[in-house]
């Protein structure tokens, strides 16, 4: 069962850094070269320059990007620029954003986790994990000794009791608080009485945790633990704080847990016109016009959304200018059953499931593309097809709260790209040491 526990969070002193929106950044696999350079440019402090420090020429084993992360944040420990807390805390943690018109309140807490590898706890994956971004990350923690960025994490509290628990603890308080370059407003609150941790601790205890974000993070923390185990003779005391992972806790029924779609500009396959999708598609969907245009999207996106059934895909043939409803019938669901023999009912009913391994490479014959363009916005789709680069395109339903939960509880992991939460939690808020 998760451990939650408080810790003595290292964060930036306002007093000397001023204004927390000036340090703070996204997760390093959000940020591009202009954005790098960007928060490079916005403070001495911002948290790029560990987060993501850049190459520099002549880099080598050593000096380089870690190296210099490291002796960045030394140096801000000298120079008090980053503090201790004084005592073990809880992190409250909430974002308000918006998307599409409409604000929400997302809501949670920053506390260690005891680790635990994937298939031998309560703690579960819904994505494939790369090498290239775990050994990164892993240079990186070796480096610093710390955990510089949060893993999301989800856990059922279908009243909200964890949640209620922690806001009535800092009702009150004035929060830390700072906007991110999306507009994103985040407040923290430090909580150090260790009465309401205990409580947390006991809600938590017999609650799963499903990764919503930060998979290769989660399992660098875990790489990261066994060397310096290793280091230590093979064991370590139970309380060390490599056996921890700092990891932001999110109630799976928070209404301000935003998924957002994610849908495909593809280069590949080359679908010409909407009456050859129909010759391809055969029995396995029932197909509908749905309007001309690429402007077309956002009124069929409406419909697909109204519809909310995963098996129901929007797709765009340049050829023709064409929008298609593409609704799955008992047949292309029979078919699913044999293309994907070899994955759980809940994977193949995902839409991200059945467009990849249904459409593109059984019906279509094209088992292996070019990685689509992934884009989250009706706009953004508007945008792609109007360079005239992608041939075909996908309007997806994105995989929902109890579709990971029933996933990743089989152990499967889930297709590229089935998710995306929104906003992406600020970085530099609060590190946590593991020494």
């Amino acid at each position: 069962m998760p451990h939650v526990a408080p810790f003595r969070g290292l964060r930036y002193d306002p007093k000397h850094v001023g204004a927390l929106s000036q340090v703070i950044a996204p997760p390093y696999d959000v940020i591009d070269a202009n954005l790098q350079e960007a928060l490079y440019r916005r403070h001495p402090a911002n948290v790029i320059r560990i987060e993501l420090n850049r190459e520099e020429p002549g880099d080598d084993d050593r000096s380089n990007k870690y190296t210099r992360a490291a002796r960045f944040l030394a140096d801000w420990r000298g120079q008090g620029v980053v503090m201790q807390e004084p005592a073990a805390a809880l992190y409250v943690y909430h974002q308000e954003f918006e998307v599409e018109g409409r604000r929400h309140l997302r809501r949670g807490v920053m506390a260690r986790v005891r680790l635990e590898r994937f298939g031998t706890g309560n703690i579960h994956p819904h994505e494939e994990t790369m090498s290239g971004p775990k050994q990164d990350r892993l240079l990186l923690t070796r480096a610093c000794r710390a955990n510089l960025s949060q893993v999301f994490g989800l856990y059922p509290d279908p009243r909200g009791e964890v949640q209620e628990l922690l806001d009535n603890a800092v009702s009150g308080q004035p929060p830390l608080e700072a906007t991110d370059h999306l507009g994103v407003k985040s407040w923290m609150w430090p909580l150090t009485d260790e009465g309401i941790a205990a409580k947390v601790a006991g809600l938590m205890g017999p609650k799963p945790v499903f990764i919503a974000d930060g998979h290769h993070r989660y399992e660098t923390a875990c790489n990261y633990r066994d060397e310096v185990a290793a280091a230590a003779g093979g064991t370590l005391p139970p309380d060390h704080p490599a056996n921890f992972v700092l990891m932001m806790l999110v109630g799976m029924s928070d209404p301000g847990l935003v998924v957002l779609p994610t849908h495909r500009l593809f280069t590949l396959p080359a679908v010409a016109t909407a009456a050859e999708l129909a010759t391809r598609l055969g029995g396995c969907f029932t197909l509908e016009h749905a309007g001309r245009g690429a402007a077309a999207a956002a009124s069929v996106w409406e419909r697909i959304e109204t519809e909310g059934e995963q098996g129901t895909l929007g797709l765009f043939t340049a050829g023709d200018d064409t929008w298609t409803l593409a609704r799955i019938t008992p047949a292309g669901v029979t078919r699913m059953e044999q293309v994907a023999a070899e994955h759980s009912p809940a994977w193949r009913a995902l839409g991200v499931s059945i467009l990849h391994r249904l459409v593109v490479a059984d019906l279509l014959g094209a088992p292996q593309i070019p990685t689509p363009g992934y884009v989250h916005l009706v706009r953004e789709v508007v945008e792609g097809l109007g360079t005239g680069k992608y041939p075909l395109a996908a309007l997806v339903m994105p995989a929902t709260v109890d579709d990971i939960r029933s996933v990743s509880e089989t152990g499967e992991r889930m297709p590229a790209k089935s998710t995306y939460f929104y906003p992406k939690l600020a970085s530099g808020l609060v590190f946590n040491p593991l020494e």
